[in-house]
């Protein structure tokens, strides 16, 4: 009797020892993915001005592949849609603005671009705050009348086609590469 529970308890210690260790040896969850807590769109001056706020958590791949010197670019998008019943939605306008955004390992520091301007920021997060924030962006410069319905089409994505082509061959395997969130929303 006393073998038989000599060998039940060092089963059970062997379980919890196995156990213990998978926990350990298993990786630690990291969230990613793009959220938007705030998104309007309101009509000023003949046209219509976009403003943004998105969260966006970088996967664990992509934040090793920035700090390795791999530059990624982030797009977000707006196309302007008036409803009509008779046919497709009317495209009024359709705008885009890419931000580039690297790490110079030299001077340990972040830079966002966009277009001929950049700007550099000393941690990561300073960086994907300048990029994920866009006040009075004008989406539409005229051809908005004040009486019609209109509503945005917004989208902000990692843009995996602007990647090295190294890095490109299996990415629709890689789910931690796409980034992105898409919205509609009414024009005020």
């Amino acid at each position: 009797m006393a073998d038989d529970a000599r060998r039940v308890l060092a089963a059970a210690f062997l379980a919890v020892a196995c156990f213990v260790g998978l926990m350990g040896a298993a990786p630690a969850a990291h969230a990613q993915g793009v959220e938007l807590p705030s998104i309007t769109a309101k009509r000023q001056d003949g046209g219509v001005v976009l403003d943004f706020v998105a969260n966006l958590t970088l996967s664990r791949a992509v934040e090793d592949a920035l700090r390795r010197g791999v530059p990624v670019y982030f797009v977000a998008e707006a196309i302007v849609k008036k409803p009509r019943w008779y046919w497709r939605d009317e495209r009024v306008s359709h705008v885009s603005r890419s931000w580039r955004l690297s790490y110079q390992p030299l001077t340990s520091a972040w830079r966002v671009s966009l277009g001929a301007f950049s700007q550099s920021y000393p941690s990561l997060e300073e960086a994907l705050t300048t990029l994920t924030r866009m006040a009075r962006w004008r989406i539409a410069e005229s051809g908005v009348d004040n009486t019609d319905r209109y509503t945005v089409d917004f989208q902000f994505y990692l843009d995996a086609s602007q990647l090295p082509p190294p890095m490109r061959l299996d990415l629709n395997a890689q789910s931690e590469w796409k980034l992105g969130v898409e919205r509609t929303i009414p024009v005020e």
